[in-house]
């Protein structure tokens, strides 16, 4: 009987999931949509065609999530806030909370979307000066077995450019990681790889982000960017492998976790 309680309620869990995120989903846009431009070598803002000024892209975020490793319904989410220009970071804040909705797969971002827009949303309360107008998330964005990652749930709810960031290849619409390596290996200077699945679509590129990287990092569309323009700002942010918003983020989270281990906010 027991058994048979819980997969009904796996199974009613996932029909809802999948209405919500089919909901969502109508909202998702895959271009720029922003009103900041990437920053020329030359100056930090650039000017329209009318010759009016437009604000440059100058606070990138990112955000992770860590858990602890003796109970790992308890997370800490981080989000952390970077200046593009010397990628110093001028804003952190950690929220440190315990689980209750179950992981399903595919719908990861239910249990962790929540955390993270928390982040946000106190930043943007606060009116903060350094909130940011583009959003890295540890995690995959329409590059996802129902086209709608973490990045793109979350870009959605904060309604914030997103780009997602992937350490592994998900086998989404028979795209296979020895292909894409092999792809990758065909030219010497060659540094990335669109991602086509078999739909005929693109969903996202794997990319050396760094010179002399072995393993590539997976970007995808979050939300109101394009890949072009993603791909643009990753490598911006590139001093190692991973983009350093994901990468300041990933070793906040893990060394708050380690000092605050037994702080859930919500008990």
């Amino acid at each position: 009987m027991g058994n048979f309680l819980a997969s009904f309620k796996f199974c009613s869990l996932s029909v809802l999931n999948f209405r919500i995120q089919d909901e969502l989903k109508r909202k998702l846009i895959t271009e720029d949509d922003f009103p900041w431009e990437i920053p020329s070598s030359s100056s930090s803002v650039d000017f329209g065609d009318g010759g009016e000024r437009k604000e440059g892209l100058k606070y990138v975020g990112g955000v992770d999530i860590s858990f602890l490793k003796e109970d790992p319904s308890i997370a800490c989410g981080t989000l952390v806030v970077l200046e593009l220009d010397s990628l110093n970071v001028v804003y952190d804040d950690f929220s440190v909370d315990m689980l209750h909705i179950p992981y399903v797969p595919g719908f990861l971002a239910f249990r962790e979307v929540p955390i993270l827009l928390k982040l946000l949303e106190k930043m943007k309360k606060n009116a903060h000066p350094f909130y940011p107008q583009l959003l890295m998330v540890d995690g995959n964005g329409i590059l996802h077995p129902r086209g709608f990652g973490l990045a793109c749930h979350l870009g959605v709810m904060a309604d914030l450019p997103t780009i997602g960031i992937g350490k592994n290849l998900h086998h989404v619409e028979g795209l296979n990681h020895s292909e894409v390596r092999d792809q990758l290996d065909a030219g010497d200077d060659k540094q990335s790889v669109y991602l086509y699945g078999n739909s005929g679509h693109t969903l996202g590129v794997a990319m050396r982000s760094t010179l002399g990287a072995l393993k590539p990092i997976f970007l995808s569309i979050g939300h109101r960017i394009s890949l072009t323009t993603a791909m643009k700002v990753v490598k911006m942010t590139c001093n190692y492998r991973v983009p350093e918003p994901i990468r300041q983020a990933d070793l906040r989270s893990r060394e708050y976790l380690r000092k605050h281990p037994f702080v859930p906010q919500c008990l």
